[in-house]
């Protein structure tokens, strides 16, 4: 297993992240009952950002392997196809930051509306007490 999916597997793990000042792991809803759709919404988000971001990291690995051999073979041809290689290096890290922005984006996403449905639950919960105590 990668590093970064073994890490994003014990934060799973861990029983409680705060995260708008609640737990990670799921929100109580008006009966009291956990609502998990966000988690598992935000651990896919991030679990495939990972993955892709490791497939790029893999390829330029390879890549710069690649690169060294040819650098140590000294064959005009080779040092040539660096710069090819060099490229393809620089787009892959362009897309490993690509992929990191739209996470960013993903996550606060969710985030956000996460907080707006718990302003919203909130709200009917105060609204059924104050219409049960009229």
């Amino acid at each position: 297993m990668d590093d970064a999916l073994q890490a994003l597997t014990e934060l799973s793990n861990l029983s409680c992240h705060p995260l708008n000042g609640g737990k990670f792991n799921g929100l109580n809803d008006v009966n009291g009952e956990e609502e998990e759709e966000y988690d598992t919404e935000a651990w896919e988000t991030i679990t495939k950002c990972f993955r892709e971001v490791q497939s790029v990291l893999d390829q330029n690995r390879a890549l710069i392997q690649q690169v060294n051999e040819n650098h140590q073979s000294k064959l005009r041809d080779n040092l040539v196809k660096n710069v090819a290689l060099i490229r393809d290096i620089n787009s892959n890290i362009s897309k490993v930051s690509r992929l990191y922005s739209d996470l960013s984006i993903d996550f606060c996403n969710i985030v956000n509306q996460r907080r707006e449905l718990a302003l919203f639950e909130s709200k009917n919960r105060d609204d059924n007490v104050d219409s049960a105590e009229s």
